[in-house]
């Protein structure tokens, strides 16, 4: 379960630095999915912040994960 954690937790996190630098410097556009969900148009960078977020959780609670 640790292990799951971790991964989905640094998944989410380039998920959303990848987002972010997208939206403000147009790189990463194969990589990242913010930009591909049509209802997020106009809140990708919010989206972005929001899925750093939710990976830093998920690391954080990796940590607090036995087995």
């Amino acid at each position: 379960m640790k292990k799951i954690l971790e991964a989905a937790g640094v998944l989410l996190i380039l998920q959303g630095a990848g987002s972010v630098a997208h939206h403000f410097a147009d790189w990463f556009r194969p990589w990242t999915m913010v930009h591909r969900i049509g209802f997020l148009d106009g809140y990708e960078v919010f989206a972005g912040v929001v899925l750093i977020m939710v990976g830093l959780a998920a690391c954080a609670a990796s940590e607090k994960a036995t087995a």
